[in-house]
């Protein structure tokens, strides 16, 4: 349960009392969050509402709670419960107060699973966004000279080292990043080596690539590929970097940049894939030249009724292509060890499969905004917390996509090809091991059933003979 007047929060508060349902059942005592009564008044820490806390924790403002907090012990069948007295006055300095409020402001998607972030790694994916939100402003902002913008892109990692700086001219939404960005700066060089590290490596290499796509548009699949790695794939690397190196995570996970790559592809493409009727609305162009020209003169040809049939056929090979990065999904999220890094990385990849179910074969794509409904998100937000599960998912928007491809069309071969090695991935273990072989407690239940039924017939057979008329 969640407190429904603050909706946003719910992640963080469930992560204080969140066991990793991967390794066993709940321990006992179990507590439950209840919706609060009173979320617009409610001024005082009701203890089992925990969101209502979460929101003011959020907000800046004081209150102490103590939290049940669970821990695992080195073996997954054992673990204890200890108490966290958390106080967001004690815990945060003003800086980093206001970046968790920017954090809000900025992010549709990753503000709520960034705040449920164990220890220090926490503060590291905000700041991390953070820095790559005012990047990418500076990227949006079209009222930038390019003159002015290309050297703001390539030099833009150096900024985190300047505590003076900020760009005060730009009137996108989240320009607050960049009006503020000393309180973003200060809280960068407040951590650990080893994150600064990363997040002014990824900063670099980002801003690099986003200059060099601003005059030009993407062409082929290949330079899709890389646009795609420069503005998502850099983040999973990055991403991945700081799991590893707050050691949440194996090295492994750091280290295999080709996963990483991949789990930020995926999301990418499919925020291109469904964003194309805004993106055409704005200006701005991310569907490759090399598919939607097979069809069409122009790309905003998609959006006439007349060439309906056509704007289907490149967007399913768009969604095609897509679910190609799906295979390296889920062996990435299958090496994940801590849960609120797996809760964090599947929770987006799941909305982003079930987007694609959604936006397959439809029309809507290319005459408003698709998008999942929110009970259908809040149900995959509270069920994506272990690799049954989310290969469970997997498994049911891709077979929903399966059902969906048209007769005709080029890519329908490719699109059955893809979805059947998902849906073979996404195998659950135990339909793997009741395909393969009975397991030894059916086999012993079947030898109980066995040896029960021999009994009960030699009663019988032994009953009759005693009941049977002489002759």
């Amino acid at each position: 349960m969640y407190c429904a007047g603050l909706l946003r929060a719910w992640p963080l508060a469930l992560r204080a009392l969140q066991y990793d349902s991967r390794h066993g059942a709940l321990p006992q005592p179990w507590l439950l969050l209840r919706p609060c009564q009173w979320p617009a008044r409610c001024h005082l820490p009701c203890a089992p509402c925990l969101s209502c806390w979460a929101g003011r924790l959020a907000s800046g403002q004081t209150h102490h709670l103590v939290l049940l907090d669970v821990e695992l012990t080195a073996s997954p069948r054992k673990s204890f419960l200890t108490a966290t007295s958390l106080s967001s006055a004690d815990a945060m300095s003003e800086t980093l107060r206001t970046c968790y409020v920017y954090l809000n402001q900025t992010s549709r998607s990753f503000a709520a699973v960034i705040q449920a972030l164990d220890g220090d790694l926490r503060q590291a994916v905000c700041i991390f966004y953070l820095v790559l939100r005012a990047l990418d402003t500076v990227e949006d902002d079209m009222s930038i000279p390019l003159e002015v913008k290309v050297p703001m892109l390539h030099n833009f990692h150096t900024y985190l080292y300047l505590p003076g700086w900020s760009y005060s001219q730009s009137q996108q939404r989240d320009a607050q990043v960049l009006h503020d960005f000393p309180s973003i700066s200060l809280e960068f060089r407040s951590l650990a080596k080893v994150y600064q590290d990363v997040i002014a490596n990824i900063c670099h290499k980002m801003g690099l690539g986003m200059a060099e796509f601003l005059e030009k548009r993407v062409q082929s699949i290949k330079e899709w590929d890389m646009y795609c790695h420069y503005v998502a794939g850099l983040v999973g690397i990055g991403l991945s970097r700081l799991f590893a190196a707050s050691e949440l995570e194996e090295p492994v996970v750091g280290e295999d940049t080709e996963l990483a790559n991949s789990m930020g592809l995926f999301l990418q493409k499919t925020n291109i894939i469904r964003d194309y009727l805004e993106d055409q609305q704005e200006g701005r162009e991310f569907w490759p030249h090399e598919v939607w020209s097979k069809y069409v003169d122009k790309l905003s040809d998609f959006s006439r009724p007349a060439n309906l049939q056509a704007a289907l056929q490149c967007l399913n090979e768009l969604v095609t292509n897509a679910l190609q990065h799906v295979p390296d999904v889920i062996t990435y999220l299958s090496r994940l060890h801590n849960q609120s890094v797996f809760n964090f990385c599947a929770i987006p990849q799941v909305m982003a499969i079930a987007t694609l179910a959604a936006c397959y074969n439809n029309p809507q794509v290319f005459r408003g905004v698709v998008k999942i409904r929110k009970g259908q998100a809040v149900t995959l937000m509270l069920e994506a917390t272990n690799m049954e599960a989310v290969k469970g998912m997997f498994r049911q928007y891709s077979g929903v996509i399966r059902q969906k491809v048209p007769s005709a069309g080029i890519s329908g071969v490719g699109t059955r090809q893809i979805v059947q090695k998902v849906e073979a991935l996404s195998q659950s273990e135990r339909e793997l091991v009741s395909h393969g072989h009975l397991s030894p407690i059916y086999l012993s239940l079947a030898m109980f059933l066995v040896a029960v039924s021999w009994q009960y017939w030699q009663t019988l057979t032994h009953s009759s003979e005693e009941y049977r008329p002489t002759q």
